[in-house]
């Protein structure tokens, strides 16, 4: 029998190695408390309460028994009661899902105040407009939070009186004012929902619980969740901490700082801090804060005492930390931990460095960074001149280049976004709500707010580009413009540029240059800490790493490039790519040729010109595996368009006889479905010719560089096959020509001859095919599109988006592999395969050979290597380190 199951843990009760269940927030609080840290007391509800009572409807029956125990705690710990009419204790409400989601569900504060209350409050803390303030803040954040009010209502009506009174921030009201606009939103509540705001502590408590239970459903929560590839079925746990106040005056104040920077991964320590506040305004931004270092200034014993926790902090967890706190009246409360969202600059230094400092092993740091973040980083950066005056500098919360067209809203971002447009986002300062506008947008482009802000947070978390905090900036949602100090003006549509690196904005389209992580990956120049610690890196993941890291290139250029970035061979060389341009007529000889004569003709002058192409890759690839694929495409592809070509002979008074030629074997040629038609080998088998000049001009290939002193290695490449008995033909049909030619040169020749598995039939009877095949490479592509039976390009213009919207893909099956069904095919295929030929060599050369959770995928079910596009080797070759340490050690990122 299972013992009962537990729905409340007192912070000193739990740890960080529960985030599962208290959370990320709830595990930092719980493992603060026992570090001795100063923490407000409080208790976590579970994630496992939040499932039942999403499930159900109705909180779990023990719920309410084990929080009204744990309050009581509370409440003796602090030596006051909630809501008590004179000197009440107040609590906050707070999620705390398993990851980090900033901003995408609900806090409420000052629960525990009414009209009672509110006048304990003034009596014990000797300050009425304090208490007053707490009482609006309440108010407003339950009206909007729990009542479902409109917030805007409530800023109409702060607006109002900051009008009135000519001041510009909530924080110049005064007492009178805030005792006016506590009313005023108790209207606002009675209006809009027909019922008072409770003064019931109890009820407030209850209600703002299951508020935060209901906000993981939220729909921004859903948007976030699906950006960053979050479960749906986490839930989000509840923390319930005794209030202590940062708007007390000017000897409290609240903040954020982190034990690094979040955008460099500089070491010291970082973030801002807003005297005589409470924690939301730093994160909204609404109020310009001050650099942590002033801190300094203003109380140094505080400032001295937070950089203890916050060393101590990151030597416990061996990471950044970021870290909310309060100054109570001289006091510090520590409210908060996790480890800190970082840039991709960031991300790498930081490992680099604590590795370099011995906290971490070299695997650990490995797995602290990943490919997309590499990625990111070889992006190009804008290339300026001191002539490039900027129309405003800010805080460069995330660093990278983005362009793009302005526009003022969410709404409009989406539009236009979807539309092929590159957009930055402009606000005055983002709320969750604008997560849509963010996702969509290239920059995030905000006149306040600095790097622990909304907007700085959450773009780091994306990658996304941002500069928070530019104050010479005046944004006019409304008339859609911003206006520079200068009297610059600039409206919805036009071009900027953003500087996420050096924190500017500019006018135009600033041109671009290559990262120094990109120039030091392909040239081998460059230096600076964030170069040193992917180069770093990359050293360590190829030492460790089994999976080889091929490159998928169809010309000599791309192979040299693709070698210069890391690349072991050629994965896949596409033919047809070759066959494109000038040769495109001589492909149209072929088709349209009326005899066998005509045909070799045609194939013969295309010979020698596949035999230089084949040459120059295997130069650049000199002594690595060259993967030549033979003709895939349908014929047709190289002709005309079949409709433009009849209108054509159709309106033509004198129809060009060689229109009507090409157009007779177009409607010849035409098929429904093409992409499952005459395609691959069938083509190859069923053109004569065709597949014995390929064959030969690689065989051609080998032989030249043989005798130029080189090392070549081709490997020949059958596609599409679906039984063996194809393969055989086609292997019998390749065999022949390169006997042919080493009789004619007395060379011989040793190239392997394979088949790529992109049918589920060639997958599901691979262990047939492996008698005739010297290696499997799986064509993921096709794969996918035919075991889903779909057309790639049809459904992602239509029904993707509403699948992904719906839950049906976590993610696009043509962006990461779908393991459950496509995986699973090709851990049959690779299974079968071995078993009949041991030395049998499987790779992958789909685009899922470049994506990060595939590559994982692709080391776990036993391939020998991926092939994917030159720029994504570097981040390749990381990630199958990363799977390899994962495999070994069991680590992973728990960022």
């Amino acid at each position: 029998m299972s013992p009962p199951t537990k729905y409340v843990y007192e912070f000193a009760e739990g740890s960080r190695d529960m985030a599962d269940l208290l959370g990320g927030k709830g595990a930092g609080l719980a493992e603060m408390t026992r570090l001795g840290l100063p923490v407000p007391p409080g208790f976590t509800i579970t994630t496992e309460a939040c499932n039942v009572y999403l499930a159900t409807g109705e909180e779990p029956d023990e719920l309410g028994v084990e929080a009204a125990h744990s309050l009581a705690g509370l409440e003796r710990a602090m030596g006051r009661t909630l809501g008590a009419p004179d000197d009440p204790l107040l609590v906050s409400v707070r999620s705390g899902a398993r990851f980090s989601m900033p901003g995408m569900m609900e806090t409420i504060l000052d629960i525990g105040l009414n009209d009672m209350s509110v006048g304990g409050l003034a009596k014990a803390s000797g300050q009425e407009r304090f208490a007053w303030d707490s009482y609006r803040r309440l108010i407003q954040m339950f009206g909007r939070t729990v009542m479902g009010v409109d917030g805007d209502l409530f800023e109409q009506a702060i607006t109002a009186h900051k009008e009135r009174r000519a001041v510009a921030g909530d924080h110049e009201l005064d007492t009178g004012e805030l005792v006016a606009l506590t009313d005023e939103f108790k209207d606002v509540i009675r209006k809009q929902t027909g019922e008072d705001f409770p003064q019931d502590p109890a009820e407030q408590l209850a209600r703002a619980i299951r508020a935060v239970f209901d906000s993981w459903n939220g729909k921004r929560a859903h948007i976030y969740r699906h950006r960053e590839h979050i479960p749906e079925d986490l839930g989000t746990a509840v923390n319930i901490q005794a209030m202590v106040f940062g708007n007390l005056g000017q000897d409290s104040g609240t903040g954020v700082a982190f034990t690094r920077d979040p955008a460099t991964g500089e070491s010291g320590v970082y973030g801002d801090y807003l005297p005589d506040a409470q924690g939301e305004d730093v994160v909204a931004g609404v109020r310009d804060a001050l650099p942590l270092s002033e801190l300094a200034i203003i109380a140094p014993r505080t400032y001295a005492e937070l950089g203890d926790h916050l060393r101590a902090l990151e030597d416990h967890y061996r990471d950044l930390c970021d870290v909310e706190f309060t100054v109570e009246r001289g006091k510090l409360w520590i409210l908060q931990t996790r480890v800190g969202k970082r840039t991709a600059e960031a991300a790498f230094r930081i490992a680099h460095d604590l590795r370099a400092a011995g906290k971490i092993c070299r695997d650990e740091a490995l797995v602290r960074v990943d490919g997309a973040e590499l990625t990111r980083l070889m992006f190009p950066r804008f290339d300026t001149t001191p002539a490039d005056v900027p129309l405003a500098h800010g805080v460069p919360a995330s660093p990278g280049a983005a362009v793009g067209a302005v526009v003022f809203d969410s709404t409009e971002a989406a539009r236009r976004a979807a539309a092929g447009d590159d957009v930055v986002l402009v606000r005055r300062e983002t709320t969750p709500d604008d997560l849509p506008g963010m996702i969509a947008a290239q920059a995030v482009l905000t006149s306040r707010g600095g790097k622990t802000s909304h907007a700085a947070v959450v773009a780091r978390g994306m990658g996304k580009v941002c500069v928070c905090g530019a104050e010479a900036l005046t944004v006019d949602p409304v008339a859609r413009r911003f206006t520079t100090e200068a009297g610059v003006v600039v409206h919805e549509g036009d071009i900027v540029s953003v500087d996420g690196t050096a924190g500017t904005v500019h006018r135009g389209a600033l041109p671009l240059t290559a990262s120094d992580v990109g120039r030091a990956l392909e040239t081998g120049t460059g230096t600076g800490p964030v170069t040193e610690a992917v180069l770093g890196a990359l050293a360590h993941a190829d030492s460790v790493r089994r999976l080889e890291v091929r490159a998928n290139a169809d010309t000599p250029e791309d192979a040299a490039r693709a070698r210069a970035l890391g690349a072991q061979g050629i994965g896949l060389c596409r033919t047809e790519h070759m066959f494109l341009g000038e040769r495109r007529a001589l492909v149209e000889s072929m088709i349209l040729a009326r005899d066998d004569t005509a045909r070799e003709e045609a194939l013969a002058a295309l010979l020698p010109l596949q035999r230089e192409d084949f040459i120059g890759m295997l130069a650049a690839m000199d002594g690595l595996p060259v993967t030549i694929r033979l003709l895939d495409p349908p014929l047709h592809e190289f002709l005309p368009d079949r409709t433009e070509l009849a209108v054509r002979v159709a309106s033509a008074v004198h129809p060009d006889p060689h229109d009507r030629q090409v157009l007779r074997a177009v409607e010849r040629m035409h098929e429904e479905n093409p992409m499952l038609g005459l395609r691959g080998v069938r083509l190859g088998l069923a053109t004569p010719g065709l597949m014995a000049m390929q064959v030969r001009a690689v065989a051609e290939a080998v032989t030249n560089r043989l005798r130029a002193g080189g090392r070549p290695y081709a490997e020949i490449m059958i596609p599409l096959v679906g039984t063996v008995e194809e393969l055989r033909l086609a292997r019998a049909e390749a065999e022949r020509v390169l006997a042919e030619v080493t009789a004619e040169t007395g060379t011989h020749l040793d190239c392997p001859i394979g088949t790529m598995i992109e049918l589920p039939r060639a997958a599901l009877t691979a262990g047939r095919i492996a008698e005739a095949a010297d290696f499997f490479s799986f064509g993921t592509n096709d794969l996918t599109q035919t075991t889903w039976g779909l057309s790639r390009d049809d459904a992602e213009a239509s029904f993707f988006p509403l699948y992904l919207e719906k839950g049906v893909f976590g993610v696009s099956p043509f962006e990461s592999i779908d393991q459950e069904g496509v995986g699973r095919l090709v851990e049959l295929a690779v299974d079968a395969g071995r078993t009949v030929n041991p030395h049998l060599e499987t790779g992958v050369c789909g685009e899922h050979g470049g994506d990060p959770d595939s590559i994982h995928f692709f080391h776990r079910a036993g391939l020998d290597y991926v092939s994917c596009s030159p720029f994504r080797i570097p981040a390749a070759r990381l990630e199958a380190g990363r799977a390899a340490v994962t495999e070994r050690t069991g680590r992973s990122d728990t960022r």
